[in-house]
């Protein structure tokens, strides 16, 4: 259904509304590849870090990185911030451009009320303060994809300020130990995207596409609260899920649709902050960590080699593993920032200002809002740790990995076996898995309702734990057998004949009688052999606890 559009009408500064395709479905944003994608240089973050980290360089002495990161994310929307223009990924160049998109003379904005309350549904998650009135602003630069020669943005005053975000990263090499950290969100602004260029090489020329042009974005600024880049990636990871859960941005960063500039710079602690570089454009996780933590070392590096660092916008050159430069920043470009004059104040009301006799449609309702914002990744992560008393690194482990959260559930649905134990199978197993054949968790072999009944096998003591990993590889090769008949096929059966278990147990012992004289003087080897020897013998159909106590019991 269409969704309205924030419009002036009449003479008065209030908003009515016209109504346009304005709700959530296709999303769309900028590829990999040859296509680049240009963002804006942005309001700059002021550098005043919470808390560095620290490097210890040649002669003891010891660096602090500091990074601020800015985040463009694509509102979910089917239309364009301030046109009625489709917004659709992969679609012909030059097909989803309204006459204001093309920037024609006489045409003017109209505010899309899915962008607004995107906006305002963010600000409320990420704990902002939200501004009941804000302003728009003219930006001016000159691109070939930028056709009016100025961005529509909030410089003044944003719809959102004052947030937190809360992340969790983890600790030592084998991330066995998670801490949780906060890092401080400045603002967060409407603004409309700029056009794309796409550089022929072989032609020596530059092709304008304006489908992108237009298209309402969520500016997130964060303050330079972080160190190094795997803070960074766990932020943006963070984010990216609140998005999603929230339904205002689909963020996809292969498509573009969340793009990060960081800004870095390094100093010795107790000293002056050091000169800043931007890098660019960063529009991958792996890459985002990647570029920021080669930044801060080459800083240091050409620090400690006597050089400067240059106030400089630079780029990530994925193939190369480096930043690269792109052009200078000592020189401040000056964007003659002006209000907007075609949009007035944009105004929101909550429960206690609301106009009485007001229709719901005719204006934003934080309040509203705030009440129908649905359960976020922090809350999804106690309520799993609640319930099912994991640890609080696998509750994040389960949201981090696209759909293994609901393969996890559906796990549960359907089998009898202890939590801990479904935990274990689905990251450890399952996953360990998945990350070896690079797939991901929609493309597992292995259904959820397939690994449901192994553990059923395995909690009923119908087969054992090294049997079932035989069942779990025979499932993985999706030959669309079930567990029970892989079980029967392969005789993985677990032995049951105590009498015969205890037979084969007596003629290993005295197959083997050094081993038990081992293991009668104390040695933990020893009894563990015996095991291996005797499972060998069952085709591991036994269960080695019960081995043991069979083995305990003929040595005493």
């Amino acid at each position: 259904m269409a969704a309205p559009m924030l419009r002036r009408v009449g003479l008065g500064r209030l908003w009515g509304f016209a109504w346009v395709d304005g709700g959530s479905g296709h999303r769309r944003g900028s590829p990999n590849g040859s296509t680049s994608s240009r963002r804006r240089e942005q309001s700059s973050v002021a550098q005043q870090p919470l808390h560095t980290a620290q490097k210890p360089r040649k002669g003891g002495h010891k660096w602090a990185a500091v990074v601020g990161l800015e985040i463009h994310a694509q509102i979910s929307s089917n239309s364009k911030l301030f046109s009625g223009s489709q917004v659709s990924f992969m679609a012909p160049p030059n097909s989803l451009v309204s006459f204001f998109d093309a920037s024609l003379p006489g045409t003017l904005p109209v505010l899309n009320r899915r962008c607004v309350e995107a906006a305002v549904m963010t600000g409320l998650a990420l704990n902002c303060h939200i501004n009941k009135k804000s302003l728009f602003d003219r930006k001016h630069y000159f691109y070939s994809d930028l056709p009016a020669g100025y961005q529509i943005t909030q410089q003044r005053l944003p719809i959102a300020a004052n947030g937190s975000l809360t992340y969790g990263v983890f600790m030592g090499n084998k991330q066995s130990r998670m801490a949780t950290k906060t890092v401080r969100i400045r603002q967060i602004q409407l603004e409309q995207d700029s056009g794309k260029s796409l550089h022929d090489d072989l032609r020596s020329q530059t092709l304008i596409d304006l489908n992108r042009a237009g298209v309402g974005l969520l500016e997130v600024v964060l303050e330079p609260d972080l160190c190094c880049g795997e803070e960074a990636a766990a932020v943006i990871k963070e984010l990216q899920l609140i998005l999603q859960a929230l339904g205002t941005s689909q963020a996809n960063m292969a498509e573009g649709q969340l793009r990060v500039d960081a800004n870095i710079s390094v100093h010795h602690p107790g000293e002056p902050l050091g000169v800043r570089t931007e890098v660019k454009n960063l529009n991958s996780i792996r890459f985002l960590a990647k570029a920021i933590d080669h930044e801060i070392q080459r800083q240091i590096n050409e620090l400690e080699s006597g050089g400067e660092i240059l106030n400089e916008t630079r780029s990530f050159d994925c193939k190369l593993g480096c930043t690269v430069p792109m052009r200078d920043k000592e020189g401040k470009q000056d964007y003659r920032f002006m209000p907007e004059p075609n949009l007035p104040p944009l105004v929101l009301y909550d429960s206690a200002s609301l106009p009485a006799g007001t229709e719901s449609q005719q204006v934003i309702n934080i309040d509203q809002i705030r009440d129908a914002l649905p359960e976020l990744p922090s809350a999804t992560r106690e309520r799993l740790v609640r319930r099912y008393g994991m640890l609080p690194e696998h509750s994040f482990t389960l949201l981090n990995e696209v759909g293994l959260l609901q393969f996890f559930q559906n796990v549960m649905k359907e089998t009898r076996a202890e939590p801990k134990k479904v935990t274990s199978w689905v990251l450890n197993t399952l996953l360990g898995y998945l990350k070896h054949h690079n797939l991901a968790v929609s493309e597992s072999p292995v259904t959820s309702s397939a690994l449901a009944e192994l553990l059923d096998l395995l909690d009923s003591k119908a087969i054992s734990s090294a049997a079932a990993k035989q069942v779990f590889e025979e499932l993985w090769k999706g030959e669309a057998k079930s567990a029970a008949q892989v079980v029967s096929e392969k005789q993985l059966e677990l032995m049951q004949d105590r009498e015969a278990l205890e037979q084969l147990c007596q003629s290993t012992m005295e197959g083997h009688p050094q081993v038990v004289t081992d293991m009668k003087s104390g040695n933990p080897r020893a009894i563990n052999k015996l095991i291996g020897l005797v499972r060998k013998a069952t085709l591991n159909r036994a269960d080695p606890a019960e081995i043991k106590d069979i083995l305990e019991r003929l040595s005493s």
